[in-house]
């Protein structure tokens, strides 16, 4: 699909859809036809997480499983915080979603004639579908040709939201403005849905593409969204930790399907924190890698332990997991003879911008899907490949999403043209952007304590408040509605899309601290070593609604 050029945006669209993943992508794909969508992405279709996603999506079809087996797996998982009515709708609807992206052409894998399903950490049966490795890209490309089939979807491409409009009442959403081939503008629209994913890059350890920085999340709370359970993230075990490599996710089908976590003794330690060992759920097995290599390890920071696939037969590995012996050979791994170096990085994010069983948020037609909303599915810790049939569940939902008409406004002539002078500011942007994963993976990571919390807390405040006086984020804060800018170079372009980048991640570095510092228990991916245990009391959500420090804030729990 060729790019847009900026006179080719109409200034209103009937619904502008945020995000490209798969739950952008099918959202858009289940609208009504006959409504006009802008689908936004801000890099290429294919960037964000599903494309990644391997071990594949979660539905109880088989004979031997039902959707009770299915909602009880994942209320365990979610230790307390599932909405057990959000969770029934997901399972029963589980089997007509598959059905329906099989009819779309998702080629799932098959023995012989039945869909192949595999186990998968916290499952009590095989229930997960797949297609190879490489199952979220499988979805991803199927979805994407279906979008570049329908007139009424019109895909741009390279463009960064930048925040909500709202309408003057501030009751109700109305637009975005967008960042777009040098230009700012302001798109109208009766509903907008955010699908922008998760925000791993708020850690310097992550699974996640360098396009997850939670963008969705900061623009729902800056524009007064009510976010839930933001302190609950998951760290998947196994990611390929090698020096120069990416944090490459080794799938937990993997270990479903016998692959052993040993240390470079050849020691299976995950039975002494687990029963299960390698399958229990995602947050114990992390904690159980942490905890190790602690133990065993001069410096645990960098250190790693090992998954095994020698003891699954060579041929099972080839049919099942062709992606990840390539990338292990392109870095030196022959996984046929040697195990995997791995170690936890942040995978999930749990919380997000909570909203109901048809995506509606807390503000009048704004909406949020995927990882970027808070369902009350995962509770406070995901069970493994419900991500995706969540995604494609409840943008389903969006099928029946009535609309309000907007007032459509004239699209302003006038265009103001910025002289930009903002590259020595840049210098002080890219140090603490650089500087923030770290001190989020240090104090806020698999382990937390709450003097860790409480300074890491204070620095996020420091580096807020530092930002807030420079005149590039004055310019992003103060844009004014309707006002077309024309920026006089891609240099600009750049240096604007780095800076609401910027801001995104300290604003959820800020809100995953304060709510990590407010739950004075372990539950889930949230552990605070100074609390180890899960208390009855804490069965409760965090609440979170508030203003960003820029325009004044506010905090409930």
């Amino acid at each position: 699909m060729p790019r847009l050029t900026s006179l080719d945006i109409p200034p209103h669209f009937d619904i502008i859809v945020v995000g490209s993943g798969a739950a952008g992508l099918y959202a858009a794909l289940c609208l009504p036809a006959h409504l006009r969508v802008g689908l936004i992405t801000k890099d290429a279709i294919h960037t964000g997480s599903s494309n990644w996603a391997q071990g594949g999506i979660a539905a109880a079809i088989d004979p031997s499983d039902t959707p009770t087996l299915h909602l009880e797996d994942t209320l365990n998982a979610g230790v307390g915080l599932c909405d057990p009515e959000a969770v029934k709708f997901l399972v029963e609807n589980a089997p007509a979603a598959i059905a329906h992206l099989l009819e779309m052409g998702v080629a799932f894998d098959r023995k012989g004639e039945k869909l192949a399903m595999t186990l998968e950490a916290a499952h009590s049966r095989p229930r997960v579908l797949h297609s190879a490795d490489t199952t979220g890209r499988a979805i991803i490309e199927t979805l994407t040709a279906k979008v570049r089939e329908r007139p009424n979807i019109q895909v741009v491409s390279q463009a960064v939201a930048l925040s909500l409009w709202l309408t003057p009442q501030k009751d109700r959403v109305q637009g975005i403005s967008l960042l777009y081939q040098s230009q700012i503008r302001w798109l109208k629209s009766s509903a907008v849905i955010l699908a922008t994913g998760g925000g791993g890059q708020v850690f310097t350890q992550t699974t996640n593409p360098k396009v997850s920085t939670g963008d969705g999340v900061a623009l729902a709370w800056r524009a007064g969204a009510v976010l839930r359970d933001l302190e609950f993230f998951q760290f998947h075990p196994t990611a390929l930790t090698k020096p120069g490599a990416p944090h490459f996710l080794i799938s937990e089908a993997v270990r479903g399907e016998g692959a052993h976590l040993i240390d470079d003794r050849g020691y299976r330690f995950a039975f002494e924190y687990h029963p299960a060992g390698e399958l229990a759920p995602r947050d114990v097995v992390s904690r159980a890698i942490f905890h190790h290599l602690h133990k065993t390890a001069a410096d645990p920071t960098h250190a790693h332990v090992y998954l095994d696939l020698r003891p699954i037969d060579p041929d099972r590995i080839r049919y099942r997991f062709p992606n990840i012996i390539n990338v292990c050979q392109q870095w030196g791994i022959d996984v046929f003879q040697e195990p995997i170096p791995v170690a936890p990085a942040a995978h999930y994010w749990m919380g997000g911008v909570a909203c109901d069983l048809m995506s509606q948020t807390s503000i009048r037609g704004l909406y949020a899907i995927g990882e970027t909303a808070s369902t009350g599915v995962h509770g406070a810790n995901r069970l493994a490949s419900n991500s995706l049939l969540e995604c494609v569940v409840f943008a389903a939902q969006l099928s029946r999403i009535e609309i309000e008409p907007i007032l459509v406004e004239p699209d302003s002539d006038s265009l103001m043209r910025v002289n930009s002078d903002w590259q020595g500011e840049m210098e002080k942007i890219a140090s603490i952007r650089q500087m923030l994963p770290s001190l989020m993976w240090e104090n806020a990571g698999i382990s937390r304590q709450g003097e860790w919390l409480e300074l890491a807390l204070k620095q996020v405040n420091d580096w807020r408040e530092m930002l807030a006086s420079l005149k590039i984020v004055e310019f992003l804060v103060n844009l004014s509605p309707q006002q077309r800018i024309q920026l006089d170079s891609t240099d600009a372009e750049e240096q604007l899309r780095i800076v609401a980048e910027t801001l995104n991640l300290l604003d959820l570095s800020y809100l995953i601290l304060r709510s990590a510092v407010w739950r004075n228990e372990s539950r889930g991916g949230h552990y605070r070593s100074d609390y180890p245990q899960t208390s009855e009391n804490w069965e409760v959500h965090t609440l979170v609604h508030g203003y960003s420090l820029n325009t004044g804030k506010r905090w409930t729990i």
